[in-house]
């Protein structure tokens, strides 16, 4: 696994494109919001500033990289040329999104110290760690699925776009409205429980069981993803 993520590392620090999604817009994007915290924390608070920022990178940095390496890694036939060799078809896939998901780990830690740093850290930092994990997790089995509908690099523009507009949307309506309205609809639909657990981590005030119950319907879409990637995806470029 550890030879593969080393040469998928070597790979996308050559790639522009993937560069400016992985790393540069979402640090823009973090940069927009913690320049405007106070604003945003009059419309939310800043909790949902943080949620906002983890989605951010999960969606982007992640999500959407996963999806753009392994549709390339597809079309020049290095899946199929990897799986010709003795390596397992999850070690294969674990040693291709391993970088991906440490530079993003990376991106999120130092996001949000910078903004804790001027804003004021989470009231509970121990439970905002399952809460990014089950985030980035969730992020990372879509992303696989995704990449099983994906054709190519290009076609990544187009199918990882809805869903990756789509979490900062629901991250956004969650973080700002709350739950105390159409709580189910808001905890079921992809983000929607960990954005409510990101802001309940930095805002602090909500029973620690009852957040560590929201960690479910995020683990829930880990499981859907899961099986849809096992049904969907693809190893060799379709004809």
């Amino acid at each position: 696994m550890l030879p593969i993520a080393q040469g998928e590392l070597v790979q996308l620090f050559r790639n522009r494109a993937v560069l400016v999604t992985s790393l540069l817009m979402p640090v823009a994007v973090a940069a927009f919001f913690i320049g405007y915290r106070d604003v945003f924390a009059t419309i939310g608070s800043l909790g949902y500033v943080a949620a906002v920022l983890v989605f951010t990178i999960a969606a982007f940095s992640l999500y959407a990289t996963t999806v753009t390496t392994l549709a390339a890694r597809r079309q020049n036939l290095f899946l199929k040329r990897l799986r010709s060799t003795a390596a397992s078809d999850a070690t294969i896939l674990a040693g291709l999104v391993l970088p991906i998901s440490a530079i993003a780990l990376v991106q999120v830690g130092l996001i949000l110290g910078v903004f804790a740093a001027v804003g004021g850290g989470p009231a509970d930092a121990v439970l905002l760690v399952p809460a990014i994990l089950a985030t980035f997790v969730m992020m990372l089995a879509l992303g696989v699925a995704t990449a099983g509908v994906t054709n190519s690099p290009e076609h990544a523009q187009v199918t990882a776009l809805p869903l990756s507009l789509g979490v900062i949307a629901v991250a956004s309506w969650v973080g700002i409205t709350g739950t105390e309205s159409l709580a189910p609809l808001k905890r079921a639909l992809p983000g929607g429980a960990a954005t409510e657990l990101v802001v309940d981590a930095w805002n602090g005030g909500a029973p620690l069981t009852d957040s560590l119950l929201l960690l479910v319907p995020t683990l829930a879409w880990v499981v859907v993803a899961v099986a849809i990637a096992s049904r969907m995806f693809r190893w060799e470029p379709r004809t």
